[in-house]
């Protein structure tokens, strides 16, 4: 074997597990394993994970914080507004700069998949080249799918179907929409029909930016549960953000969860930014602003979490830690039960992984060695403690590495030094 780790737990509560890996793959996983590795790791009880896989983020604008000014009140329209003000002074070597800079962070805390929307509302497309050339540039390291994302409204910029298809054309991988963003609740309807009909002509997968605002009324994931199961497209459609879904009635949701169910559509919550966001108009009482994960996932949904923004015109701090996502989403939908908190896990690595459609992706034998090693003896530890990443592997070599979370004290009255992991 290449590489063999041994004495690993596993997500599903496996322990003492080795793990051997040959040309890039998982060729066994089992107890005490009758295998020698070129390389052996002992990785001593630690948790090993396929890697960490965010199913919603915005690269080109990740790292721009404060340019050209930053967002004052906080709010996601701001936010767009300050993006159309930047745009215009973008360039292709700043977005890849950036972009490379981010895919460094990423790498480095475990995360080796990300779905990434990219505006096409530009007509240079400056930022579609930019992805297109940082996607070429990690693919040996990180798996980055790109989707054609009409940041100011498929038909309220008259430009951007046109150029939607022109991105989709460069190699753009995926249909993406944001209907509330429309003049009119018609248009947003309209917008969804024309890309959903696109996106099944193509062959593509959807993923639409979808009742992301506090209005109980609108009604944008109901038109593309119904145009994903009139177009045949269940399982590879997903609607993003779903905030509206927290403000909107309790006999509504009921009608409307097995309908998203039937049409194959997954959710995906976007916890960091969806809390900072959402509420924004609201005195008090305040609303979360985050979809209803609990009840999507009881309804038979996949839900994943995304990241969303990492310093950019709609929020201020992240670092690429899917950990933390998936620690804010526990909070924000009250998910502290033993199952749920291992769903939270799920929902920053398997689920996502599955919603993106990537290939050989898991903790079985032939699938892809890619994995990552936690300072941490299990998932929800692993979400407790933002675990130290203490090896992340791609295809079965090494690609980063970190000492386990240590603290050394010399405290009055206690004789001699303690030296301890961190919250273990």
């Amino acid at each position: 074997m290449d590489l063999v780790l041994r004495n690993a737990t596993l997500p599903d509560g496996r322990q003492q597990a080795d793990i051997a890996i040959e040309a890039g793959r998982i060729a066994a996983i089992g107890t005490a394993l009758n295998l020698k590795g070129a390389e052996e790791i002992d990785v001593a009880g630690d948790l090993v994970t396929p890697p960490f896989v965010d199913a919603h983020f915005h690269m080109d604008a990740t790292l721009s914080y404060g340019l050209p000014r930053v967002n004052a009140s906080g709010t996601l329209l701001e936010g767009i507004a300050l993006w159309g003000e930047l745009k215009p002074e973008l360039t292709q070597q700043a977005l890849v700069e950036r972009a490379l800079q981010y895919c460094d962070w990423a790498v480095a805390r475990g995360l080796l998949a990300i779905r990434s929307h990219v505006d096409i509302c530009d007509d240079r497309l400056l930022a579609v080249e930019a992805l297109l050339h940082v996607k070429r540039s990690v693919a040996s390291y990180l798996d980055l799918q790109l989707v054609a994302f009409p940041q100011d409204g498929l038909l309220r910029s008259p430009t951007a179907f046109s150029n939607l298809k022109r991105a989709i054309a460069m190699g753009v991988d995926v249909v993406g929409g944001i209907p509330h963003f429309e003049r009119t609740m018609a248009d947003g309807a309209e917008s969804v029909r024309l890309l959903c009909e696109f996106a099944a002509e193509k062959g593509l997968r959807v993923d639409i930016h979808c009742d992301e605002s506090d209005d109980p009324m609108s009604r944008h994931i109901e038109t593309l549960a119904y145009h994903a199961q009139r177009l045949g497209l269940q399982g590879r459609v997903a609607g993003s953000h779903l905030t509206s879904m927290h403000s909107m009635d309790n006999y509504y949701v009921s009608k409307l969860l097995p309908l998203i169910r039937e049409a194959g559509v997954a959710a995906i919550a976007n916890p960091l930014i969806n809390i900072t966001l959402q509420g924004r108009h609201d005195t008090y009482p305040k609303r979360r602003g985050m979809t209803r994960v609990p009840e999507l996932l009881a309804a038979g949904i996949d839900v994943a979490f995304g990241h969303d923004c990492v310093m950019d015109p709609w929020y201020s701090l992240g670092s690429g830690d899917m950990l933390e996502v998936a620690h804010m989403g526990l909070h924000v939908a009250q998910m502290t039960g033993q199952d749920a908190m291992r769903d939270c896990f799920r929902a920053v690595t398997e689920t996502p992984a599955r919603i993106l459609g990537l290939e050989s992706y898991g903790l079985q034998a032939g699938c892809h060695a890619d994995l990552v090693v936690l300072d941490a003896s299990d998932p929800i530890e692993a979400i407790r403690l933002r675990a130290a990443r203490r090896f992340v592997i791609r295809r079965g070599t090494v690609i980063s590495q970190a000492p386990p979370a240590h603290a050394r004290l010399s405290l009055p009255g206690r004789p001699g030094n303690v030296d301890f992991r961190l919250g273990r």
